[in-house]
């Protein structure tokens, strides 16, 4: 279940009339009236707050939460002080989830009355309207694996796989943004292999890509250190994706400086020189252009620095020139201009970087290529499939991107794009053939979109089965955005039970007598319901009619708030109808992404903020990025102490 949000007769006519007044006035009046309803927020979550959280916490959590015993390791006495700290709307979040799935308070303690329940989580429903103002912790973050080669061959024209010998990162709240000290020698190596393609042996002819970067060897007598300096100018121009600073430049002079002092020629020099800007923090970071006045503690981001950070959101590369010279000129921060370069870049081939950037992290596709299968069982699992498989998802969410339309088509939609080879799990190998990716039109409404999608059937699977629990918790977080508690340690596996017990059981009926466990009951009723509504797509995603014992496939189940299904059909309508939980869930998720952190109390008024334009039309994609890019976590930033 989604935090609920404000309710009160007041601030639903707040919101109808700050709505209306918002579509109608300039940018900097807008924010005003939406500063003005977020204080009369404030100021009822803070009534809410101490009637329906305080009581409720003192009552039924403390005893194992405060801070005489911190079970499971949450401690909510800090966050009852500090309620709107940071580090508290994530405690919150754990005891909302916990409570709503009434793992809290344990069967064996007292219980809450149904409406007390309710009250405690409406209230914390408002929690978020307790933080300050503040665009969040500032994250300085390296280039991705992706963004490093796209970027070196943006600049040198050198094949991106040149970056292929780093280590994939490890997906986090950042995605893909972790560092490990060992890299430092793959980036010497790596610059030194760009250097080797596009500069000339000693001796040789210069290469235009030379010419181009460190220029011609000036004449006998002429300052050699002059003529270096204003290539080390330009370069850092370039690959710094800013004006550098003069200790900057004169760091880089300083490495040509070494080069000679060790006998090397001029254009050697330049190529060590080159090499530092390869391998430096300005090159391998996203970085501001310039330091914040002492003092300030929140403050735009600057043209240069939301030139980079737009390009690699949605290009994974460095800003083109078009981008650069909107920087250059002090425009891109303008309302208007930002979001022309938004639309332009949308519409740009580049843009399908944006998925698998973000929207394969965000569908679970990014282990496709290594998640093992049964081979005996699943002998269809070959390379090529499973390339066609992730080439489905990402031109299905280019096409929605790029189309303009609305998140609903995301779950609900009547295309896909296949080949011959995926076209066999679809069983439409009579009508795709050539292995060439098209769009295909389908006419089983139990397929289109992402839930009848075979990768995303295939990653929320077992080796040897489909997981009714794995595919539930997808639906629950990745579509709808809920968060599902954790699962108690020592729980048993399906394959733990009584193998001639269960021998004649569908997996269904395996699943629910599992349920019995009342340590495993209150999460799998939730769960195992909407996972059972996919049970006709096996586990490589083919439509079958039994399962693998035989027995008929039931797709029956249920949606938290009681909404009935019998097939996944009728499961895609029940979550198409929830276009408000889409695209919060897929604005939330893009603008972490965007942000390279978790959200904290104030992104989640930001996101209440920016729903509104974005519901006002139709929900649609191109929209909803806009409105992350205009937002005021996106565009500006949190000095560090």
């Amino acid at each position: 279940m989604t935090i609920p949000e404000l309710t009160s007769p007041r601030a639903r006519v707040l919101h109808v009339l700050s709505l209306g007044m918002m579509l109608a006035m300039p940018c900097a009046a807008a924010e005003k009236v939406a500063d003005a309803e977020f204080a009369a927020q404030q100021a009822e979550a803070k009534k809410s707050f101490k009637e329906g959280v305080v009581p409720f916490v003192k009552t039924y959590c403390i005893e194992c939460h405060g801070n005489r015993r911190t079970k499971g390791g949450l401690n909510l006495e800090p966050a009852l002080k500090n309620p709107g700290e940071s580090s508290a709307s994530r405690k919150w979040m754990q005891a909302f989830a916990n409570v709503n799935a009434h793992d809290m308070p344990p069967d064996d303690s007292d219980q809450p009355a149904k409406e007390e329940r309710q009250r405690f989580l409406d209230s914390l429903g408002k929690v978020k309207y307790l933080s300050a103002k503040d665009p969040g912790p500032f994250v300085i973050r390296r280039l991705t694996k992706m963004e490093y080669g796209h970027t070196l061959h943006d600049l040198f024209g050198v094949d991106a796989s040149v970056a292929q010998e780093l280590p994939d990162e490890v997906a986090g709240q950042g995605y893909l943004n972790s560092l490990s000290p060992m890299q430092t020698e793959q980036y010497l190596s790596i610059a030194n292999e760009v250097l080797d393609r596009i500069l000339a042996p000693a001796g040789k002819p210069p290469t235009e890509m030379q010419k181009r970067w460190l220029g011609q060897t000036p004449a006998p007598g002429a300052d050699e250190r002059e003529a270096a300096k204003k290539v080390a100018r330009s370069l850092a121009r370039s690959a710094y994706r800013r004006p550098p600073s003069e200790p900057e430049v004169d760091t880089l002079l300083g490495v040509f400086d070494l080069g000679r002092s060790n006998q090397l020629d001029y254009q050697e020099s330049l190529r060590l020189m080159l090499k530092a800007v390869l391998v430096s923090p300005q090159f391998l970071y996203i970085t501001p252009a310039k330091e914040a006045e002492p003092g300030q503690t929140i403050v735009p981001l600057d043209d240069y620095h939301l030139a980079s950070r737009l390009s690699y959101l949605l290009w994974a590369t460095m800003p083109d020139a078009e981008l650069s010279a909107q920087a250059d000129a002090g425009t891109l921060h303008q309302p208007e201009v930002l979001k022309a370069q938004v639309k332009r870049m949308l519409a740009h081939p580049r843009a399908r970087a944006l998925f698998d950037g973000f929207g394969a992290q965000w569908l679970g596709l990014g282990s496709l290529d290594s998640k093992t299968f049964d081979a005996k069982k699943f002998p269809q699992m070959t390379p090529a499939l499973r390339m066609a498989m992730y080439d489905e998802a990402r031109l299905f969410f280019d096409s929605i991107v790029r189309g303009n339309l609305s998140v609903v088509a995301f779950v609900d939609s009547d295309y896909t794009f296949l080949n011959d080879t995926l076209a066999q799990v679809y069983g439409l190998e009579k009508e795709v053939t050539g292995p060439k990716m098209r769009k295909v039109k389908l006419t089983n409404a139990n397929r289109g979109g992402i839930l009848g999608m075979p990768g995303i059937l295939a990653t929320t699977s077992f080796p040897n089965r489909t997981s009714a629990v794995n595919r539930g918790v997808w639906v629950l977080e990745q579509v709808l955005g809920e968060h599902v508690p954790p699962a108690p340690p020592n729980v048993p596996a399906l394959e733990k039970q009584n193998q001639k017990t269960v021998a004649n059981l569908t997996l269904r009926q395996r699943t629910e007598l599992h349920r019995t466990n009342a340590v495993c009951a209150n999460c799998h009723k939730i769960l195992d319901p909407i996972g059972f509504g996919l049970e006709n797509f096996d586990a490589i995603g083919r439509w079958r009619d039994q399962d693998d014992t035989g027995g008929a496939i039931d797709a029956a189940g249920e949606l938290p708030g009681g909404k009935r299904f019998s097939s996944p059909q009728e499961l895609k309508a029940i979550i198409a109808a929830r276009k408000d939980d889409l695209a919060r869930n897929l604005t939330e998720k893009l603008l972490a992404y965007a942000l390279c952190r978790q959200l904290e109390g104030y992104d989640k008024i930001v996101v209440d903020q920016r729903l509104k334009t974005i519901a006002q039309d139709g929900y649609r994609m191109q929209t909803l990025i806009t409105e992350i890019v205009t937002s005021y976590p996106f565009l500006n930033r949190r000095v560090q102490d």
